[in-house]
């Protein structure tokens, strides 16, 4: 996925995860009962603990390690604007058309984007169009295989999460049950019971699960960027005329991203 530009970022998760938190938090303080009465290390050893102890028995390690690198991009900006790309790349084709496709190497080597410089320089070294294509769309497919990957992790932190707290509430419910004769043992069972339940719904419903449909859309602006120039670079080893290819590319973007062909 892209890295952030120009050192923008994207503030809505940031916002997002400060908001739950501080709702969560405004409610506590506003019952009364202190944020003191809400916090109990059992309950988040056997519910943070006992989900990333999940996650390594369900992942690989590495998988899970990319997961937590991946939790960065949730802060992104969205991939460079389609406008922009499809604007590059009719000037590439236009360029083509005149100089042919050798004078593309200033530009493979001036480009930005790893992926479209791949390109240029693959068609600059003269491979075949057929395997061009190959290795760009596989590629393509081998990212999003990554980008699936973590996050399903993610996803998986929203499911294991409850899952612990429901253990730690009976935890909690079984040595409450256990000591009824002792009235001052109640209170501390019950707290693990009910604390165990809330922080699996808070890392679930807060962390893990919109961090993963984050990522979901995150990831499906980055395959769509990259097809689009994967698209745009076979339409000019083609020899495609570059207004007709302007508008094939639009043909793939709402109406307010497409450009208009020079």
């Amino acid at each position: 996925m892209h890295a952030m530009e120009d050192g923008q970022m994207d503030f809505s998760t940031g916002v997002g995860y400060v908001a739950c938190f501080g709702l969560v938090l405004g409610a506590i303080l506003l019952g009364g009962a202190g944020i003191g009465a809400y916090i109990d290390p059992p309950s988040v050893l056997i519910v943070c603990g006992g989900t990333v102890a999940a996650l390594f028995i369900g992942f690989p390690t590495p998988d899970v390690m990319n997961a937590l690198k991946a939790l960065k991009k949730a802060f992104m900006p969205a991939s460079p604007k389609p406008m922009e790309t499809v604007k590059k790349l009719e000037e590439l084709s236009q360029r083509a058309r005149r100089e042919g496709l050798l004078s593309l190497e200033e530009a493979a080597e001036a480009a930005d984007d790893d992926f479209l410089k791949r390109g240029l320089q693959m068609m600059v070294d003269g491979h075949e169009p057929s395997a061009i294509e190959s290795v760009l769309f596989g590629e393509i497919d081998k990212i999003e295989t990554r980008h699936k990957t973590s996050i399903n992790v993610w996803d998986a932190i929203g499911a294991y999460a409850p899952g612990m707290g429901l253990i730690g509430t009976l935890v909690g419910l079984v040595q409450m049950l256990q000591n009824m004769s002792d009235p001052s043992s109640i209170g501390p069972a019950m707290a693990v019971a009910l604390l165990t339940t809330f922080y699996g719904a808070l890392l679930a419903n807060i962390i893990g699960i919109p961090t993963a449909n984050k990522l979901k859309q995150r990831s499906a602006e980055e395959i769509a960027h990259k097809e689009l120039i994967a698209q745009g670079l076979i339409s000019i080893l083609g020899g495609e005329n570059p207004r007709f290819m302007v508008e094939r590319l639009n043909a793939t973007l709402p109406p307010a991203m497409r450009e208009e062909a020079a």
